[in-house]
């Protein structure tokens, strides 16, 4: 197979990458949907890339959440998940919510809260220690909850556990998840899951909060039949939006929707505990998808990683403006203190990784000690650093617990659950892009022996560094604040919707600082017009900051994603630049 020409001949970057852009049919597709929208040329180029049409284009650029939501009875289980809910509400039973400690288990506890609270009725909250307990329901926890509840709601896990959910004798239990079921189903009332084996997989990209969300939107439709009102379901996007972004989901379809919706009800600053985080964290203007992955969900997380499990979950429930100001502040201090425990482990897993050889199928760290509840974020930080799937492993003793990221194309969590079923691992699951895992000492090697090549089956070992895709060229006179904004509409960007990239041909370098340890900033033009002002975070961590801070006047292709940065009450454009090349 022929290999198309590199985008504007960059084969191999300062970074090592090669660049691509539109394809001949991508481009035409573009200079069309221009033809027939008159909408900008770099707009249409993110457009065709998604592969949006012109008649298609405004009903994408402006999702209903009304034209996306699937009809939440196709999914197995649905109505007598939702039928049992409302009797336990309207009967004044007494209810259970246990939940993951993770932003999306957090959130769906968080929806129940809300819902049940504007229905005058309380509701128990368990969130498992992640050391003490691990994930997912366990037998003590649930022998306890059913001899003081009627219902328990499993949300965000439940799926695999089988004998958990047959000790809680005396209560009924509900499963709302979304991760990869088994050949069988645990012996709950209901487990409503669209990773289900029996079920299509159409909704297969839903994270756990989604799931509750719809379970509630079938309640609702189940109340006004019985001519009873329930609470106004837009109001809980902000919720759904945040668990969507952080659990990495693919921002396509109602995911989109959801997100998109989402902003617009985060934006109201209605939710204390959202509040009072956005303002812990110094979020100065509307938030966006970045904000909610790399900002509010690292923090939530913070909780359930080296803190009090339930610290999330109570913050996006509560509706006390003290309380949740308390709870903001904690979650601030753990982020610090789990950024220092991370970085640790990182650097340690690292370095065993390259000893071990970052060119496998799978590339992997186990440690003593490692902190169980940062391993998943190192798992991600090498996937990043080597484009291939990642395991990190902490050992207490003999008993490891560990955490895993894929890349796009290579299913992990089936293949953890293939290892359980192999009686390589002592516990295990997840979905295609990440994975959790228990195991021994005696069992490491073994498993990681077998991981690796069923990785390898799937094509991991062929990855080379990632290529960066970039959707058009642009130059500085085109980069315009209304443009960004135009773009945005385009949007959320994240997982399976990547931000759009831009090249900014031929640039002559006008100023460069180091900010710093590690951070580069930077101006540039085309010589002709004005000036654009560019960001590159991390920059001396590889060649790209040398290269650039001596660049001796020499010209060079930049790329990289362009934002709106408001500082000092003067708005204006900005790159945020990752990866350049000599002209």
């Amino acid at each position: 197979m022929i290999q198309a020409r590199a985008f504007l001949g960059v084969d191999s970057s300062i970074s090592g990458r090669r660049w691509v852009g539109p394809t001949l049919d991508q481009t035409r597709q573009s200079e069309a949907l221009q033809q027939d929208t008159g909408l900008p040329g770099a707009l249409c180029a993110v457009l065709a890339a998604r592969g949006v049409s012109a008649p298609e284009a405004p009903a994408f650029l402006a999702p209903a959440l009304r034209d996306l939501l699937p009809d939440p009875r196709s999914l197995r289980d649905m109505e007598a998940a939702a039928a049992r809910f409302l009797s336990a509400v309207q009967n004044r039973e007494q209810i259970a919510i246990f939940a993951d400690y993770d932003v999306d288990g957090g959130a769906s506890a968080a929806l129940l809260i809300d819902w049940l609270r504007q229905m005058g009725r309380p509701a128990t909250l368990y969130i498992p220690d992640r050391i003490d307990e691990g994930y997912g329901p366990n037998v003590p926890a649930m022998q306890a909850l059913a001899q003081d509840h009627d219902l328990i709601l499993c949300v965000d896990c439940g799926t695999l556990s089988h004998e958990p959910i047959a000790a809680a004798q005396g209560a009924d239990v509900v499963v709302l998840d979304h991760h990869l079921g088994g050949e069988t189903l645990p012996p709950a009332l209901a487990v409503v899951n669209p990773n289900r084996q029996d079920e299509s997989g159409d909704l297969g990209h839903l994270c756990a909060a989604a799931v509750v969300f719809l379970m509630l939107v079938e309640a609702g439709r189940q109340l006004r039949e019985a001519g009873h009102k329930g609470p106004n379901m837009m109001d809980f996007l902000d919720i759904v939006a945040l668990a969507t972004v952080a659990d990495v989901a693919p921002l396509t379809g109602v995911n989109r929707a959801f997100v998109r919706q989402g902003l617009k009800v985060m934006a109201r600053r209605a939710r204390p505990g959202l509040v009072a985080l956005s303002d812990a964290a110094r979020i100065d203007r509307a938030p966006s998808s970045y904000h909610l992955g790399f900002v509010l969900g690292p923090r939530i997380n913070a909780g359930g990683r080296i803190g009090k499990a339930d610290l999330g979950a109570r913050l996006l429930a509560t509706d006390d403006v003290a309380e949740a100001a308390a709870i903001a502040e904690r979650l601030e201090q753990l982020n610090v203190e789990r950024r220092d425990v991370e970085n640790a482990v990182r650097d340690a897993a690292m370095a065993q990784a390259e000893a071990r050889g970052l060119e496998a199928p799978l590339v992997w760290a186990a440690g003593e000690g490692w902190h169980a509840g940062v391993v998943g974020i190192v798992a991600a930080r090498l996937k990043e650093a080597t484009n291939r799937p990642a395991v990190v492993i902490g050992f207490d003793g003999d008993a490891g617990k560990g955490s895993g990221r894929s890349v796009s194309g290579v299913d992990l969590g089936a293949s953890v659950q293939r290892l359980v079923g192999e009686g390589l691992l002592s516990k295990g699951g997840g979905h295609k892009m990440a994975a959790g895992l228990s195991l021994t000492r005696d069992q490491l090697e073994p498993a990681m022996a077998r991981l690796s090549e069923l990785m390898q089956k799937q094509g991991a070992a062929e990855r080379g560094a990632a290529d960066l895709r970039l959707d058009a060229v642009l130059m500085p006179g085109g980069a315009s604040v209304e443009l960004i904004e135009q773009i945005e509409a385009a949007g959320p960007f994240g997982a399976s919707a990547p931000a759009p990239r831009f090249a900014f041909p031929d640039a002559k370098i006008r100023f460069v600082k180091r900010v710093g340890a590690t951070h580069l900033k930077l101006s540039f033009s085309d010589g002709i017009g004005k000036a654009i002002d560019a960001i590159a975070f991390g920059a001396f961590d590889g060649p790209l900051g040398p290269a650039l801070e001596n660049h001796g006047g020499a010209p060079f292709h930049l790329a990289g994603r362009l934002e709106i940065n408001s500082w000092g009450g003067r708005t204006q454009v900005q790159l945020r630049l990752e990866d350049a090349a000599p002209a």
